[in-house]
């Protein structure tokens, strides 16, 4: 999860309560609390994990930015060793533009691992960056937006077979924008849902999963297939088609403390009544890392991604990144494939979980005429 790598100035914080008069002359860095975001051994007592990230930020569009990101890490059954963790994050971030931006997402595993859900629900109501369709959008043509979002999605999977999912997946969605320049490139190439539109797309999925460790990946396989539908209830330009998600990773340990990993996605679109915002995205803090998310869309995504990590430390580490990725219709021969590159810093405030905040840099290409795409991020658990 990336936290608005552009405008943020983010720290890590924690409440220390301070010892009783009578424990004044013990040391701060024995304090129960301290030793829980420093210390290198873990907590034998299986216990919960939780970290908050505050946010302050400025831009023209938004004016002052303030709010918080936060996980939270468990299991589900504690008495059960070989349970994944489970975990939920938060976000949430206003603005003295009366602009709101809310987001929980949660990740659960069941005793023996027999099913696993997940779940995002979203509101927004927010500004962004519109370039326009296809693989070779100009910065010159920057158009910013407001959007407002409502997003329920719904993903359970039962296992059927030693590491081998299957389960359905749900999606609500309803979409709204206006456009805070009139006479950009939102109004002079209109695209196929200008309005926004709501639609409610079903499907099924498929996993098969190797890893050693969900939250930290240092050896293993990764496959996940997801198939949705949607019927185009509402008409107009909502969405009528179908989506098709894959996700492939796997991880090889070099040494005791290096791990290469390789992730692949392909994402596409298909049906009659297509949206403008149902393409997928290229670009984030999850996969091709430098870009604006959005800066390049159409209707197929492929991208692929290297990175290597090094824990020298139970909470430091750092990692290297590369990976190259386009987005095209009609056709893979009209890809563009373009870098990724990058690295950064790892601090793991949960060893009981493996659970990580990052802090990397990513950079994109150079466009003609613009300078050179890149940009930091801050973020809560690993990009894959």
């Amino acid at each position: 999860m990336g936290i608005a790598p552009r405008f943020f100035i983010s720290i890590m914080f924690c409440t220390l309560l301070l010892p009783a008069a009578a424990q004044e002359k013990k040391s701060l860095w024995d304090h129960k609390l301290i030793k829980r975001f420093i210390s290198s051994e873990k907590d034998s007592s299986r216990s919960a994990g939780f970290v908050a990230v505050p946010a302050l930020g400025y831009a023209p569009e938004t004016g002052l930015e303030f709010g918080l990101a936060g996980v939270y890490n468990f299991y589900l059954n504690k008495a059960d060793t070989t349970i994944r963790t489970s975990n939920a994050t938060f976000v949430g971030t206003f603005t003295t533009e009366r602009q709101t931006n809310l987001k929980l997402e949660s990740d659960i595993w069941t005793t023996g691992n027999q099913y696993h859900y997940s779940s995002e629900l979203r509101f927004r109501n927010f500004p962004f960056n519109y370039y326009g369709l296809g693989n070779a959008t100009n910065h010159a043509d920057e158009d910013v937006l407001v959007l407002r979002l409502i997003r329920i999605r719904l993903e359970g999977e039962r296992r059927l077979a030693p590491h081998y999912y299957a389960g359905l997946n749900f999606a609500f969605e309803d979409y709204g924008f206006s456009d805070k320049e009139p006479g950009g490139i939102y109004g002079t190439q209109v695209p196929v849902g200008h309005s926004g539109g709501t639609h409610v797309a079903v499907g099924i999925s498929q996993s098969y999963d190797t890893r050693n460790i969900n939250t930290y990946t240092t050896k293993g396989y990764y496959a996940h297939l997801k198939y949705a539908y949607s019927p185009g209830l509402w008409g107009g330009d909502s969405f009528k088609g179908s989506l098709l998600e894959t996700d492939l990773r796997a991880f090889y340990p070099l040494t005791g403390s290096l791990t290469l990993g390789l992730n692949a996605i392909y994402k596409t679109t298909i049906g009659s009544r297509i949206p403008f915002y149902v393409y997928p995205e290229l670009g984030g803090d999850m996969m091709m890392r430098g870009y604006y998310t959005g800066r390049y869309r159409d209707r197929s995504l492929l991208a692929g991604q290297a990175e290597f990590r090094y824990r020298f430390h139970p909470r430091i580490g750092v990692a290297a990144f590369a990976g190259t990725g386009s987005t095209y219709r009609d056709g893979l021969q009209n890809a563009r494939f373009i870098p990724s590159y990058g690295g950064g810093v790892r601090y793991f405030f949960d060893l009981e979980h493996n659970s990580s905040i990052r802090l990397e840099y990513g950079v994109g290409e150079k466009r003609p005429g613009e300078k050179r795409q890149g940009g930091f991020y801050l973020s809560l658990s690993e990009a894959f």
